[in-house]
């Protein structure tokens, strides 16, 4: 408990910290909210941006299997 907060105190980031992809994640796979406005250019826009994570995560995969084989 006290490493991570001498961590915290010098600004390091852990490994655990690079790989966290629950922002990601709950992007994608939240519930809708009802109260909000939908119109077609919102739901393009989210569209888009879905599909830019996607291409996005498989070129990080892409460069990392390049780079170990």
């Amino acid at each position: 408990m006290a490493d991570k907060r001498v961590e915290e105190k010098n600004g390091k980031n852990t490994l655990k910290d690079y790989f966290a992809f629950g922002e990601v994640f709950g992007y994608f796979f939240r519930k809708r909210d009802k109260s909000r406005p939908s119109n077609f250019n919102l739901k393009m826009m989210h569209g888009i941006n879905k599909l830019s994570i996607i291409i996005f995560l498989l070129a990080i995969i892409f460069l990392i299997v390049k780079r170990l084989f």
